[in-house]
Parts: structure tokens; sequence; C-alpha cells
């Protein structure tokens, strides 16, 4: 990198602090000037009605496989009440064993799966993982023995391993940086809608049980396998590419997408080659650690609702049928608070305040579900255990995707991210014990334990960022009125990334 020169200006010639962070310049870059000099010029209705262009044909499909995706993870709570245990003899801690193969081999594998997701095309890399999983999510139907269940509950977490992380990544290549948690509201109320739907069709297939010689379980993976099998194959007809190939859209229009998003989040745009640097910069920088430690936080409860809520339910006094059903009107409302709070976080541009809401709103239902409260007061807990952490969760990843810049170390970021976020899986599979039925003080007290962790880093963190923020603001500020001029090379600022002087940390 070359060293940053520091220039006098006569009065004339002083700029205003936006002014001299776009001037931290570009003359060696022809790349820049060719996207970003030039940009075409849209209307605000034509910008508009571009996004809901790009809206229609992103969203939709993405949503479709987040929820499948949710469904084939977490439909063995809703299978264990409909003979998986006493089949299959899942005595002990057996059970949780098998949960907690599929977030090891998922955690391992998310990482490299973002980084294959950028070599490879996204509208054959994420339909195909779709198609792997989905088989191997209704072959689960047919397992006979425990060690059984475990292998295929293993090669289920490396297959889904890259659908997650990749659609964060993908939609973050996509959409400026406020535009984009509202997008992740949408896909993300799939899965939460998931919760829901994997209750109802849990109930009807409950009436299964016997047809062919298979237990109501068995049909939950078959019928819920084969769909996912369905919507991969549609997936692979309608997915796309990154904006630069994106045949359905005009060149003018990819032009102004692309420019956008150079914009947005510098004046000279992001690295996109991959370096191993990259690597390192994502996994040793303190904001990612934080932010990937804090959706840790958020997935332990979340990941214990999917995985257990139907268990809980269950343990206050209702049979398994109505159990099943009672599961459902918890994640609708989450569904509502989802779309609702990551329309609002986008209109007020910060993330914290939602992640921080959604934490204390959970930590309110463990709090009222570890209690010796009625049964009524704790299944309104539930709503809340589950509306607070399904809430929460699109912001945190949006939060970490705003800031950081660079295409791979983004991918990193959020690859670990995620990595952090089934490591909370890991332990919500294993605090939920069987003897601990019907109160689960150990799984309840665990949960609040994770939320209160949460609690210390979300305000941590933000204040650091306000007060970056604030320094970068003033370093601005004296050099416009001391009329110095900082330059650097288009390069180096893209190299600099979110430590670059005119980047600006989202709260």
């Amino acid at each position: 990198m070359n060293s940053a020169e520091a220039k006098s200006a006569s009065p004339t010639s002083e700029k205003t602090g936006v002014e001299l962070v776009a001037e931290l310049s570009t003359h060696d870059s022809s790349e820049y000037e060719q996207r970003v000099a030039a940009p075409p010029i849209f209307t605000a209705e034509e910008e508009a009605r571009l996004w809901r262009k790009i809206d229609m044909r992103l969203i939709p499909i993405s949503t479709l496989l987040y929820f499948a995706s949710y469904l084939d993870r977490g439909n063995i709570g809703n299978a264990k009440l409909q003979g998986l245990l006493k089949q299959l003899d899942l005595t002990g801690n057996r059970y949780n064993i098998a949960l907690t193969m599929f977030y090891l081999s998922y955690c391992i594998c998310n990482i490299p799966a973002n980084l294959v997701l950028k070599k490879l095309r996204p509208s054959r890399w994420l339909p195909g993982i779709t198609l792997a999983w989905g088989i191997i999510a209704t072959l689960m139907g047919l397992v006979k023995t425990y060690p059984q269940l475990v292998g295929v509950r293993l090669c289920l977490g490396i297959a889904e391993a890259g659908l997650s992380p990749g659609i964060y990544y993908f939609l973050s290549m996509w959409y400026p940086r406020y535009m984009l948690q509202w997008r992740f509201g949408l896909f993300w109320g799939g899965a939460t809608f998931s919760g829901a739907f994997s209750g109802l069709l849990a109930y009807a297939i409950s009436f299964m049980s016997g047809t062919a010689g298979l237990l109501g379980w068995s049909w939950i993976f078959i019928i819920e396998g084969l769909l996912t099998i369905a919507v991969a194959t549609v997936a692979f007809f309608v997915f796309v590419d990154l904006p630069a190939t994106a045949s359905f859209l005009t060149p003018k229009e990819r032009a102004f997408v692309i420019h956008r998003l150079k914009s947005d989040n510098s004046f000279v745009g992001e690295e996109e080659h991959f370096h191993p640097r990259q690597i390192l910069d994502a996994m040793c920088d303190w904001k990612v650690i934080s932010g990937s430690v804090a959706n840790m936080a958020i997935t332990v409860p979340l990941y214990g609702s999917s995985l257990f809520l139907p268990s809980i339910i269950n343990g206050f006094g209702y049979d398994a049928a109505i159990s099943q059903l009672l599961t459902v009107p918890p994640y609708v409302i989450a569904t509502l608070l989802v779309v609702v709070s990551s329309f609002y976080a986008d209109r007020i541009k910060m993330r914290s305040p939602i992640v921080s809401a959604g934490l204390v709103i959970s930590l309110i239902g463990f709090c009222i579900n570890i209690s010796d409260a009625s049964v009524r007061v704790k299944y309104f807990g539930i709503f809340l255990v589950v509306s607070g952490a399904y809430g929460c969760a699109p912001a945190i990843i949006a939060w970490v995707g705003n800031n950081t810049l660079g295409h791979y170390k983004r991918g990193v970021a959020i690859g670990m991210q995620v990595m952090f976020g089934n490591i909370g899986g890991l332990v919500a599979s294993n605090i939920y014990r069987v003897q601990d039925a019907p109160r689960y003080i150990l799984g309840h007290g665990a949960e609040i334990a994770f939320i209160a962790l949460g609690l210390i880093l979300v305000p941590g963190t933000t204040l650091v960022f306000v007060r970056l923020n604030a320094r970068r603001d003033a370093e601005q500020k004296d050099m416009t009125e001391r009329g110095i001029r900082l330059e650097y090379t288009a390069e180096e600022l893209k190299k600099m990334g979110d430590m670059a002087p005119g980047f600006r940390y989202t709260l």
C-alpha cells in the first residue's frame, strides 16, 4: 500500500466533509471509472419499480428454500411425539446426540460452503444442495435403527450447511445496506413460519400412522422431504446469479444496481477478488467475533424452541396431537413480528435496538416458563420466547453484513456468524434432556444465561461503534477546517474496507 500524502489546500479549495471523502480518489481504477463515474439516471418511481422487479425474482424463491431448510432440520421435534423415540429406542441422551450430529457437521461446513458459493454459480449451487438435503431428509423416514438416524442427520447437516450463509451472502451482493434487513426479514419469515406449518402438517400426518407399515414420524420426514425436492426443482429454473450477469435485468438496470452497491459501501466499491488475507481479516475482526457470539446467544433460545417446543407444550399436560397444534400460534405471531421489525429496522437504519428488544422479550418468556406459573401463563410465555428469538435473528446477521466490507471478507464473516449460530444449535440440542421433563429447569436456565450474554455484547458493541463513528467524524471535520486532503488510490481504499476514513458503522 502506498503511503497517504497530506496536502495543504487554499481556503477557496476547502471541501465539505462529504466532498472531502469523495475525493479519496480514483485515478488508477479504470473499473471504478467505467462503472461508477457515470451511473445511469433513474427517477424515484423507476428505481422503486426496479427494486420491486428484483424482489419478485429473488425473495420468493429464497424464502421457499429457507422455509424448506428449517422445515427439514426442525421437524424431528414433531417426529419425536409420533413414535420416533420408541421405535428407534432413543433412550437416555440418544435423541440429543442425534440432534447434535446435525449441528456438528453443519458448523464445520459453513465457511467453506460460502467460499464455494463465490466461486460457483449461486443459481446452481443453492438449488443443488437443496435437492441433496431433500433426498437425505426423505430417506430419514426410512431409517430403522439409532445409528442409521445419527448417520443421516450427519449427512443432512453437511448438505444444508451452505444454504443459510449462502442466501444471506447472496442477498448482501444484491441490496444496499439499508435495504437489506427488510429482505432478510421476508425470507427469515419463511423460516419462522415453517414452525407453524410443521406443526399443522405433523398434526395432519399423524393420522397416516400405520399406512404402508410406517408410523407417523416416518411420514413426517418422507412427505416434508419430498416437498423440499419439489422446491429445489423449481429453484433450478428461477434462481439467478449476481447483478452483473442477471439476464432478467436490462443493461441499464444492471449498471444502476452495480453502481448503487459500490457507492453504498464505500466511494470506490469493495474488494472483489480472493486473497487468503481476507479469511484471516474476517476471523480476527473483533466486530465479526462479537456479532458471531451474539448470534449464538440468539440461536440457543431459537433452536431450543424449534427442536423442543412440541415437547415443552406436551409437558403442560396436552396430548401429542394437541401439542402439535398449539405450536402453530406462537410461530404465526413470530412471523408477523419478524417482518414488521425488519421493515422498521431499515427505516431507522439501525440494527442493535431490534436485537436488544428481541432478547429482552425472549428473556421474559423464559423467566415465565422456569417459574411455577400456571399452564396458561406459561403458554403465553412461549409466545414471547419464540417471537423474541426469531424477531431479532435477521437483525444480527444484517448488522455484521452491513459493517463488513470486501466480498470474500463478508462471505467469511457471515459464514462464521452462522457457524457460531449453529454452535448454539449444538448447545440447545443438549440442554433439554428427557429426564428433565416436564419443567426443563436446566434448559430454561441455560437459555436465560445465553440471553444475558447477548444483552451484554449487543449494547457494548453498539457503544464502540458510536465512539468509532464519532472519532472519524471529528478527524474528517478537523482535516476540512485545516484545509488538508488525504489522497489514497482506489485500491488502497478497497483494501482498507470498513477501516477506510469514509466508512461509518451501522448501529
